[in-house]
């Protein structure tokens, strides 16, 4: 089953863009997915392609009109039915990784893309429109945050990457955040590689990662250490560094 992504953007141009390369290229390519971006203007009723309007109640900016939404909503709803809808907005539910792996696993995804000061706020309730966030970050539109999401589902399709393990002990594919990565020279700038990660010990290997994520995750990123479940509230586990 091939993977539909649908974009719905003022800049068409800028898909698959960086998607047209590297694996998801391939991919692409081969068929595991599909790349289709939508003109909304080409929705507007008017000579003159409005897409926008001023915000109620004053203020600066332009907001996106539902009219406009939810015709180019509706019509790629129509074709692509088993696809969610999402829109990309800092108001949004920040996006998990089992969110993403959700979307992998289904007929794939119509994301739109906002502009402006944004989307008129009642297209979420009248198209069920999932509001989404890529961080706490504020972006020219909606469009990159977009790229990352759809990267994201891509890397997780079926033969996309090369081990089928690369995938599962990736940040937050568990909740925590991955544990550190070295390769050759085992000595670099008087730093040497972790001696438990030379030692052939498949075993100690596997409790020494174990154990560095849980610390990782705790230091750097105590918000996903309170919410990983088995975890919570203990103390990682100790782990050599040397």
């Amino acid at each position: 089953m091939t993977f539909a992504a649908t974009i719905i953007t003022l800049y068409p141009d800028m898909f698959p863009g960086p998607l047209g390369l590297s694996l998801a290229g391939r991919a692409l390519t081969e068929g595991s997915w599909s790349c289709e971006a939508v003109q909304l203007r080409d929705y507007a009723v008017d000579k003159h392609r409005t897409v926008d309007d001023t915000p109620a109640g004053g203020g600066a900016g332009m907001v996106l009109k539902a009219d406009i939404l939810a015709g180019a909503v509706d019509d790629v709803r129509e074709r692509r039915p088993d696809c969610p809808v999402l829109a990309m907005t800092p108001r949004g539910k920040p996006i998990t990784q089992a969110r993403i792996r959700e979307l992998a696993e289904g007929a794939g995804v119509t994301i739109l893309c906002g502009r402006f000061e944004g989307f008129d706020e009642r297209i979420f309730e009248a198209r069920q429109v999932e509001e989404v966030s890529l961080s706490d970050i504020v972006l020219s539109g909606g469009e990159a945050a977009a790229i990352a999401i759809l990267d994201a589902c891509i890397r997780l399709l079926p033969g996309v990457m090369g081990a089928a393990s690369s995938g599962a002990e990736e940040s937050f594919e568990e909740g925590l955040l991955e544990y550190p990565h070295y390769t050759r020279p085992s000595t670099w700038e008087g730093r040497t590689i972790p001696e438990v990660l030379r030692s052939g010990d498949h075993a100690k290997i596997a409790a020494w990662r174990k154990a560095r994520s849980e610390e990782d995750t705790r230091l750097r990123r105590p918000d996903l250490w309170e919410r990983h479940g088995g975890v919570r509230g203990q103390p990682a586990s100790g782990a050599r560094h040397d």
